[in-house]
Formats: C-alpha cells, structure tokens, sequence
C-alpha cells in the first residue's frame, strides 16, 4: 500500500537494449527513495506480473518507502520480441538487465530472481559482484533438475489457445494441480491472466512462443553442468532460498546442500506449492520484507556510474552459455 493508502500499481517505463530493442520495466516506489533497491528477474516465460503482490509490499511495505523494479526479458510481458529468437539467451538477457540498471541509475541492490532470473543473478554475481546487496533464489539452485526441466520443456511455446481466461485457468490446473493442489479458483485464474492477453481479439501467451527454441536442444538424458562456482560467488552477499515443497526444479536435496555451503542462508520452504511457488501470502512477503532490510548497508564506491564497468563486467568471467536453455 502506498502512503495514501491506496495500492502502487506500479509505473512502466521503457530502457533500451544494447542492440535497441525495448525493454519493459516495472517501477515501484520514488525512484529517490534512499533505502535499498530491489530488482526482480522473473523466470522464462514469466513476466512482472509474477511481482504485482510482492513489490508493492516491499515499496511501501515498511516504515520507510523503497525503490522497486521488475524487468520484462525480450520476447516477454511488454518488452519487445526478437526478431532472432537465438537472442533468447542468457548472455544477451545479462547484458540486457546492465542496461536497465544503468539506465536507470540503480545502485546495489537485492535482487529477487525467479528460476531463470535466478541464474541471471548468479551470472550477475560473477559478472558484477558489486551490482548485489542480496540475492533471493526463487526455486532456483546451483543444480537442475531433469525431471522439471521435461515438463517445462512439454509446454512452454505449447499450451493451448483458450476461448476465455477462465477456460485458461482449467488448462493451467489441469497442467500444474499435482504441484499445487491447494490453490483456489481465483489463484488459477489469478495465474491465466499471467499466462495470457487479449491480443488482436484472442487470448494470446504473454511471452514469444519461440522462446521454446531456446529449450530444443536440452538432451534431458544428460545433466546441465552444476553451479556450484556461480553460487560460492554471491558468499560476500546475504542470501535467501525460497523452494516449493513439490518443486521438480530445486530438490530438498539441493537446497539441503546450499544451506550446508553457505551457513547463514536463510531457506524458506513453501508448503503445498511446486516450481515456482506464489509470491505471496502475508508470511513469506513479511519474511522476504525483512531479509531486505536485513541486507541494508551503504552501497559500494563507485558502483555503476560508469557504462563502461558495466559493459566491462558483463563480458566478463560470467559464462551464461553453460547453463542457457533455462526456466520457467
């Protein structure tokens, strides 16, 4: 909620790419707000919509307002589509998330990354330590799961075209209800109207239907190489883990050894709810609300200002081919 009570719905606004596309990003809160920053990176066919609870809630949620932004990737929500979807990669949505915060003048902050905008902070980590204050993996860990990653690759480009949002919400629980059996009707319909627009009078998918080229060449018989490395980066960092106990992405197993590297993690585990849990519910906003807080320190010399360093940083030591193809 705002300071007038009434609900940030957030402001677009438009960043271009490196190669000119525009991006699409979602602002919350003054952009002059002096607390710490918070990005999030939603996962790969998600979009900003993933944060309309969330960022609000952390904007104005405390007892001071916070600057809030979620990123549309290319080819998502109200970015523009690639003309070339091989730009669906990890390397290119890297150098497109240094644009934005450049862009906009956003200094250390926390960033929230949703599966596969979870690798993009492990990526960021490497690229750009000095960009993270804090990193929140969303059901995203070091190693993938093969399973999860057959199903993603089962629909993504591939759902059916509903007749209307509500005959969408009974496609999308049909599809995920044995990862989330609880939720209600308007969850699932609350979850179609993420997954779908009205597009020159049909309901149309919120991303590009080539993104699915980018999992083509997944050979799920063979495991994606562990990022083992790109996690013990972010160890200067405070680090949150939030995993649905139903996830065939990020296994108890996982996450178990996370906690066992890095002590201090703070792993939240959502019960009843698969890959990706919802970001809401008054618990779990109240528990990612104090880990931010909990991040807060004065930003680092020099960060950001220069074009050039981040330019430098993301063609950097970061090797976002090793794990591209990736996530819901």
């Amino acid at each position: 909620m705002s300071a007038e009570g009434t609900r940030d719905t957030g402001r677009s606004n438009f960043v271009s790419a490196p190669d000119g596309l525009r991006l699409h990003v979602r602002e919350y809160g003054p952009r002059t707000a002096p607390p710490l920053p918070v990005v999030c990176l939603p996962g790969l066919a998600r979009t900003v919509a993933d944060f309309e609870v969330l960022a609000p809630a952390l904007a104005h949620g405390g007892a001071r307002q916070r600057r809030v932004i979620a990123i549309d990737s290319r080819g998502r929500g109200r970015s523009d589509y690639d003309r070339n979807p091989d730009n669906y990669n990890l390397a290119v949505e890297l150098a497109d998330i240094v644009a934005v915060l450049t862009a906009l003048a956003v200094g250390p902050a926390v960033v929230v990354g949703s599966s596969r905008g979870g690798l993009l902070a492990l990526q960021l980590g490497v690229a750009h330590p000095t960009a993270l204050a804090g990193v929140v993996l969303h059901d995203i860990g070091p190693v993938i799961e093969a399973k999860g990653l057959a199903r993603i690759k089962s629909y993504v480009g591939k759902l059916p075209q509903p007749r209307s949002f509500e005959e969408g919400s009974e496609i999308l629980r049909h599809l995920f209800a044995p990862q989330f059996p609880k939720l209600t009707r308007e969850q699932w319909l609350g979850a179609a109207r993420r997954t779908w627009q009205m597009k020159d009078k049909a309901l149309q998918p919120t991303y590009d239907v080539r993104l699915s080229r980018t999992l083509a060449g997944i050979d799920i018989e063979r495991p994606l190489p562990p990022l083992w490395n790109e996690f013990d980066a972010l160890a200067r960092v405070p680090l949150m883990v939030i995993r649905g106990a139903y996830s065939d992405i990020l296994s108890a197993g996982t996450a178990a050894s996370m906690q066992a590297r890095r002590p201090d993690l703070t792993l939240i585990e959502v019960p009843d709810q698969g890959h990706v849990p919802l970001l809401e519910g008054e618990d779990l906003i109240r528990r990612v609300a104090q880990f931010v807080t909990a991040c807060e320190r004065p930003p680092a010399a020099g960060f950001a200002s220069d074009s050039e360093s981040w330019s430098a940083a993301a063609s950097g030591s970061a090797d976002p081919a090793r794990t591209d193809a990736l996530l819901r």
